[in-house]
């Protein structure tokens, strides 16, 4: 009987490069951005920003499809304006752990 299996093995895929250490101010803050617009995201879906709207005027399948993205838009304007003060406390965490 014939094998099914390959006689060379398959090459394993690559794996992503290790995140690289952030180092300067400017990283910090960028990522203490992010995590307040991904904080916020999930209070505005929570909340029910971006629901689609019932009856007539509503958006149908395209609204269900893109509510999770204009959610997101919403949360990263916000955390660039300065949000809630969370990516302050955090980067003021970071930067006070580092020195």
């Amino acid at each position: 009987m014939e094998s099914l299996l390959p006689e060379t093995p398959l090459p394993l895929p690559l794996l992503p490069p290790p995140p690289t250490k952030v180092t300067t101010a400017t990283d910090l803050r960028t990522q203490a951005e992010a995590l307040e617009a991904s904080f916020l995201a999930e209070m505005l879906k929570a909340a029910g920003v971006g629901k689609p709207l019932a009856g007539f005027g509503g958006g149908g399948a395209g609204e269900d499809a893109f509510a999770s993205f204009l959610t997101r838009e919403y949360a990263t304007l916000m955390a660039a304006e300065g949000g809630i003060g969370l990516s302050e406390a955090i980067f003021r965490a970071l930067t006070s752990e580092a020195t």
